[in-house]
Order: C-alpha cells, then sequence, then structure tokens
C-alpha cells in the first residue's frame, strides 16, 4: 500500500495546501522581513487541525504517525511556504517527543497539551557554543540539590529560542560521556535564564534562532524527562524522524522550485522563443526532475521500512545526505534559469536557494551522515 496516498492522506494534502495557500503563503515575505512568525499563527494552525499531527490525541494531538507530519511539510512548501516556516512553526515536533514518549502526565499536561493547542511554544536546546555534533561531549550541568536541579550553561544556534515558553534543554546530570546526559525541561520565565536577541542568519529568516545562557537556574526534579542519564539516548531515538523530516523538506523544496522553474521557462521569451525551446534548458529541467525524483523515491522507501519497523540507520543518513544533494543541485539550477530575477528578494526560488543551505548542517551535517554510512558499511579492521 502506498504509505504517502491512502484516502485520509490524500484529505490531509488539500487540508493542508489549502490553508498554507490561504493562511500562511501570503504573509510570509511580511514574516521574513520581521524575522518571526507572530505567535497566533501557531493558534491558527492548531484550529486548522495542523499543528498537532503525529501526536496522540489524549494529550492534545490530533493524531496520526509521522508521516503524517511528513505530508503536512510537503504540502505546505509545495504550495510555496517553506523549510524556514516549517522550522518556525513546527519547532516542537522535536521539542515534544521525548515528553510525550516518556508517559509523564504531569509535563505532558503542563507543557505538550498548551503547545499543541498553539498557545505555547517549546523549543529543543542540544548544541553549545563549543560543540554541534558531539551531543556525548555538552556542557551544560544540572546539579541536584534538594528537589531541584541548579542549571548553569549556554546553548547556540536554538530554532524558535526568542519564543519559547518551554526549553528541552540536554544537560549534564551525571559524569563525563553521553551515560551523564538527562532531558529537563527548562521554563524561559525562570530567574537565571537568559535568552538573546534573534540572531542574524542566511536563511530560515522567517525562524527565529537564539543563543541561551542559564546561570544557576532551579529547575524543580519533577521537570526532568524520563530517568536521570536517559538523555542521550532519548535524543539519539528522535534522530531518524528528525532526519527524515529534513529529507521530506528538501525534496519538497526541490519539487517546488522545478514547478516554479517549469512555469518561468515556458513564459519567459527570448529572441522570440520561450526559454523551454532551448535544449540547454529542457535538459536542465530534465536534470532538475531526475534530481527531484531519485531523492523523493528513495526518501518514501526509507520511510515506508522505518515505519514498518526495520533497521534503517544507515539508510536514514543516505536519504538525508540524497535529498539535501538534490535540492542543493536543483535550487542552484533554479536561481540560474531565472536569470536576474533569480538573485532579487522577490523571487521565491531565491529564498529557496537561501533556506535549503542549512539542510545539510541541521539534524546532522553531511560528513556526519557520510561517517555513519561508513561505519555501517565498512567492517572494522
Amino acid at each position: 500500500m502506498d504509505l504517502w496516498g491512502t484516502p485520509e492522506r490524500r484529505l490531509l494534502r488539500e487540508t493542508a495546501r489549502r490553508f498554507a495557500e490561504e493562511r500562511l503563503v501570503p504573509r510570509l515575505a511580511e514574516w521574513e522581513d520581521a524575522g518571526t512568525i507572530p505567535r497566533a499563527v501557531h493558534k491558527e494552525t492548531a484550529d486548522a487541525g495542523l499543528l498537532g499531527i503525529g501526536f496522540p490525541e489524549e494529550m492534545g494531538g490530533c493524531g496520526g504517525d509521522p508521516v503524517d507530519a511528513f505530508v503536512v511539510a510537503e504540502e505546505f512548501i509545495l504550495a510555496g511556504g517553506s523549510s524556514g516556516l516549517i522550522a518556525a512553526l513546527f519547532t516542537h515536533g522535536i521539542a515534544l517527543p521525548h515528553i510525550a514518549l516518556s508517559g509523564q502526565q504531569p509535563l505532558i499536561d503542563r507543557v505538550v497539551r498548551p503547545v499543541l493547542a498553539g498557545e505555547a511554544i517549546a523549543s529543543l536546546a542540544i548544541t553549545e557554543p563549543d560543540g554541534g555534533s558531539d551531543v556525548a561531549g555538552l556542557r551544560t550541568r544540572a546539579v541536584r540539590d534538594g528537589d531541584d536541579y541548579v542549571v548553569d550553561g549556554a546553548k547556540l544556534y536554538i530554532t524558535s529560542a526568542t519564543r519559547a515558553d518551554f526549553i528541552t534543554t540536554a544537560v549534564r546530570t551525571g559524569g563525563d560521556g553521553a551515560g551523564g546526559i538527562s532531558l529537563l525541561v527548562i521554563e524561559t520565565d525562570r530567574p537565571g535564564v537568559t535568552i538573546s536577541s534573534p540572531l542574524k542568519k542566511m536563511g530560515w529568516l522567517c525562524s527565529d534562532t537564539g543563543e541561551i545562557a542559564f546561570d544557576g537556574v532551579r529547575v524543580p526534579a519533577s521537570n526532568l524527562v524520563g530517568e536521570p542519564g536517559s538523555g542521550f539516548l532519548q535524543i539519539v531515538g528522535q534522530f531518524a524522524a528528525e532526519r527524515l523530516s529534513i529529507a521530506v523538506q528538501a525534496y519538497a523544496t526541490a519539487q517546488r522550485c522545478l514547478d516554479l522553474s517549469l512555469q518561468w521557462c515556458a513564459d519567459r521569451q527570448t529572441f522570440g522563443k520561450p526559454l523551454v525551446a532551448r535544449q540547454v534548458v529542457a535538459h536542465k529541467l530534465a536534470e532538475m526532475a531526475r534530481d527531484v525524483d531519485v531523492a523523493r523515491t528513495y526518501t518514501r522507501a526509507v520511510v515506508a521500512d522505518w515505519q514498518a519497523g526495520e533497521d534503517v540507520l544507515m539508510r536514514v543518513a543516505m536519504a538525508k545526505n540524497t535529498a539535501v544533494a538534490a535540492c542543493d543541485r536543483v535550487v542552484d539550477a533554479a536561481v540560474q534559469l531565472h536569470g536576474g530575477f533569480g538573485y532579487m528578494r522577490e523571487a521565491e526560488v531565491e529564498r529557496h536557494y537561501r533556506d535549503s543551505r542549512i539542510l545539510g548542517i541541521g539534524g546532522g551535517t553531511n560528513e556526519i551522515m557520510t561517517e555513519i554510512v561508513a561505519k555501517l558499511l565498512i567492517p572494522r579492521v
């Protein structure tokens, strides 16, 4: 059965596409200029039945599974949205799963429910100023003191940090290495929490990114997600979902740029003929279509096997790198085909060009993905 084309998902596609076209895309340029999306947009999306996709109804979600969440992201981008919009609006997709899976009802009621209702914003904080991919080496420390943890440290490049109410934070509660890491929910209004102004970035302009400092922040021990020392495994357990989501966003962005380029090249007249009549242009479009189709087909195949319970660790890394590489080629070609207009901020392909650059960095860099493949592919010698 086609996971992506069930009757329910076709209806979900229509709903997501219509909502994006009517409520999101017309305001996207305004949000890019502002450097953020209004908090009210989260409530609008929740009211449309789309914000909580992939989370159980019993905790305030809309039901469904990761494929449903991928479908919504894909349709938002194909409607003219962007991966930056997905990052800003669905940050809870990486901030809440650990809490939801923990089964800790007080945390679920206090954090998950209001976020999925669009009444609060949750962010995930792992990366630190002196380390990115080395999760096991993080230094932000949480020391137990009675019924509280006292947190000191800093996080950097945190998506939605400047708007977040809750930060699911990777902290060191134990000794060195992966076994000393825990996840702790920290409310941003606690004394000792300092969040920077939005950082200026190359792309994802509508998605605010900030730096967070913790200086003697007291957090109730009841805010710990799962058992002490289980944080690293919780983080790793969500890697497949995050990386496949990025792969979906990458091939969707590439498809959108292909669609825009096909229309542009059909409409644009040069020397008495449409651009598409030139062989070099037609061949470029054909190569773009090949890149998109290969990335989409492979990513969806890996998603299907992942949902079937197969071990897809190596193939997830391959899917992310394959889709990101395809997206890089396609967005570059799209800007080139649009000529001078493609370099202008008013051109949609220009935004996709900027936004796509982060996809090979976030969720594990291209190099880290290749290292994962190499380690699993080549026997130890």
